[in-house]
């Protein structure tokens, strides 16, 4: 898989495509070490808490990331992983009414 690809591990409903990048809402951000260094390659998972739907995006080389079409009134359970490493998860909630939202993550890189 190449940088900034992103895939989705359907386990009970199908996944949104970007045609509907301006539906719902969207979240984007950086993956980031510690020391604030972007990390290329990271994997952000993505959970749907309702469906139990898994979405992840491999990060471009500033470390970025984005999801699109995300169900407003669903949370949604965010966290990163990076040569064995993993974040804490973070939990973008159904009660947050922005339509973009930024969330970086940090990963302690050993």
């Amino acid at each position: 898989m190449c940088a900034g690809a992103a895939q989705s591990v359907a386990l009970g409903s199908s996944a949104v495509s970007d045609k509907h990048a301006d539906e719902g809402r969207n979240v984007t951000g950086q993956v980031l070490s510690k020391a604030d260094q972007p990390l290329s390659e990271a994997i952000v998972y993505l959970k749907n808490t309702k469906t139990l739907t898994i979405k992840s995006f491999i990060t471009e080389k500033d470390g970025g990331y984005r999801f699109h079409g995300l169900t407003p009134n669903v949370d949604y359970e965010i966290y990163a992983e990076y040569q064995g490493q993993k974040s804490g998860a973070k939990t973008l909630s159904s009660f947050d009414n922005r339509n973009n939202v930024t969330l970086n993550i940090r990963i302690d890189v050993k």
